[in-house]
């Protein structure tokens, strides 16, 4: 019978490879952060905010209604044709798309706020002055916006 060898255990610091996984977590968390860092460089302009080029198509119905209320309700921080400011994100974004933040997220972000989660703006206060009806042109008005300009 064959002599059976015996392994000699790793030091658990050595059992992951070089560095271990606390190098491999070190090293996602830089990359990450590296990530974020260029997507806002890229994204910021000149320090005034995040703002993207917007197509406005023509519109009409409840969209064409969305456009004046949402001049009124939400372009103070959003921007001029949902393009983003200094205040606010821009809403025509992939971030915002149907699959992602569905209809109701409007609603819910409209009536109960938002904490900040994806942009460097804080956080939304509610706007409980816009009721249920409004709110319902505003997202079509603002998925028109997303449409015209490639988001689905």
């Amino acid at each position: 019978m064959p002599k059976s060898r015996q392994r000699k255990k790793r030091p658990a610091s050595q059992s992951a490879g070089r560095g271990g996984w606390t190098g491999r977590v070190v090293a996602a968390v830089l990359a990450a952060g590296l990530g974020v860092g260029i997507y806002l460089w890229r994204h910021v302009d000149g320090g005034d905010g995040i703002r993207v080029d917007v197509t406005v198509p023509d519109l009409s119905g409840r969209a064409a209604r969305g456009e004046a209320a949402f001049a009124r309700a939400c372009a103070g921080c959003h921007g001029s044709d949902a393009a983003g400011s200094d205040r606010g994100p821009p809403l025509v974004h992939g971030i915002y798309e149907p699959g992602h933040h569905a209809d109701v997220a409007f609603y819910n972000a409209i009536a109960n706020g938002v904490r900040a989660h994806h942009w460097p703006f804080g956080d939304m206060p509610p706007q409980r002055h816009v009721d249920r009806a409004t709110v319902r042109e505003i997202v079509s008005y603002v998925r028109a916006l997303q449409c015209a300009n490639g988001i689905h």
